[in-house]
């Protein structure tokens, strides 16, 4: 039955070579737009989301801020400054808390060698940052430890283009830069990554040093703000509203006051990007898919005038005895089989336009977002079914005219 089908099949085609080929071709347009669309969107999706974790891996920055509501009889407008005892007290009253850490800040940290000298936003934090900030150390350095703090170490952690700056093409590790006129061993570099949202700038023009050494140094008081990663991102409200109250119980301010307590939450952006995200593969879908249903009305017109002209056969298969389920069948395979013809096309051009774009490894401005193109499984599926959907519905109104062909009239039929 299979051979018989794809014979016809191919005999249809000789009968109407342009108009298929055209067909073929606006499917094959149409499949290669939907494959490299939802690729490209994956990617730029994916890309964004990695820039973004790359100034936060699911924390929250909690900021010291001004009252704007009364309180208990306080006025508005008294300030809330963060000390190192706020870290140990959240430890204890705050439950499902995993990394927590003091951040000391200060803009025009100067650090010299012998070959230059620059200026920077430098931090005085405790280990847990460089998970909470994925800053983490290229080959052969390493990031501040426990006992960097407890011994108030002077060794500080160089973003990646700040030490080149410094030292050039020369491995930095080991080595002494003046930091603010005082000698610092440098002692790991970060890996180059991904950085779209800014903390005080990006993090590789940064100098990370033991935040008991910063306060030393700088004889600071007060935390610019404390960084929190809860145990599991399905407790950051439970997290945020336990900080917010053990906060403001201490510092006499009401909790639903937002201005009193800042909060940059890198869970609730990173949710809005991944729906973000989702929005723009669905309209490149709709984009692809209306390009594939123009491509699916020219195979039910090549269907229509095979039933034309084939009126006649219809009527002789009828008069002998073929079923309606047969002849349905017929023209349901072969619009099926044009719609899988110009899709596996346009899939096979997709792919290598993919690939070729990979194997470019495009690292530079637009290209470190559209440089990445993702053929998912779940792309592919995607295409796979709705070339399904396109073909079936193109075949199968045509096929019901030919099913309902009476075969006394059919003979008749020149």
């Amino acid at each position: 039955m299979w051979k018989i089908l794809i014979l016809e099949f191919f005999e249809d085609l000789k009968a109407q070579k342009l108009r298929t080929f055209l067909t073929v071709m606006a499917i094959s347009w149409g499949t290669f737009a939907v494959v490299l669309l939802l690729a490209f969107g994956q990617g730029v999706g994916n890309k964004m989301l990695e820039g973004m974790l790359g100034a936060g891996n699911q924390v929250m920055i909690v900021y010291g801020g001004q009252t704007s509501l009364n309180f208990d009889g306080l006025g508005v407008g008294r300030r809330v400054r963060f000390t190192e005892d706020d870290i140990e007290l959240l430890n204890k009253t705050v439950p499902h808390i995993e990394y927590i850490s003091p951040q000391y800040g200060r803009y025009g940290m100067q650090l010299r060698t012998d070959l230059t000298t620059t200026t920077t936003y430098g931090e005085g934090v405790n280990p847990s940052f460089e998970i909470m900030r994925t800053m983490y150390p290229a080959s052969g350095g390493r990031f501040i430890n426990e006992r960097d703090v407890i011994e108030q170490r002077r060794v500080v952690f160089l973003g990646n283009s700040i030490a080149t700056r410094l030292f050039g093409e020369e491995d930095p590790i080991g080595k002494q830069v003046m930091l603010d006129g005082i000698p610092f061993t440098v002692i790991g570099t970060m890996q180059a990554k991904l950085q779209t949202s800014m903390s005080n700038g990006p993090d590789e023009n940064r100098a990370i040093i033991p935040y008991s050494t910063f306060r030393n140094m700088y004889s600071f008081r007060n935390l610019n703000s404390i960084l929190i990663r809860p145990t599991d991102s399905s407790k950051q409200l439970e997290v945020k509203d336990a900080v917010t109250n053990v906060l403001a119980s201490k510092y006499k301010f009401d909790p639903k006051d937002q201005s009193a307590l800042p909060i940059w939450d890198f869970i609730e952006a990173e949710k809005i990007s991944r729906n973000i995200s989702l929005g723009v593969s669905i309209f490149l879908f709709a984009v692809g898919f209306f390009t594939l249903l123009i491509a699916g009305v020219g195979i039910a017109n090549i269907m229509y005038v095979v039933v034309k002209e084939r009126t006649r056969e219809i009527g002789i298969k009828k008069a002998i005895g073929a079923r309606n389920i047969h002849i349905t069948s017929q023209f349901i395979f072969e619009s099926l089989f044009i719609s899988f013809i110009g899709g596996g096309l346009g899939i096979l051009a997709a792919i290598g336009v993919v690939k070729l774009v990979l194997a470019m490894e495009l690292k530079e401005g637009a290209g470190e977002f559209l440089g990445s193109p993702v053929l998912s499984d779940s792309v592919m599926l995607i295409t796979v079914l709705v070339l399904s959907v396109i073909g079936f519905i193109a075949g199968v109104f045509p096929a019901r005219k030919a099913a309902m062909v009476e075969p006394v009239e059919s003979l008749r039929y020149e």
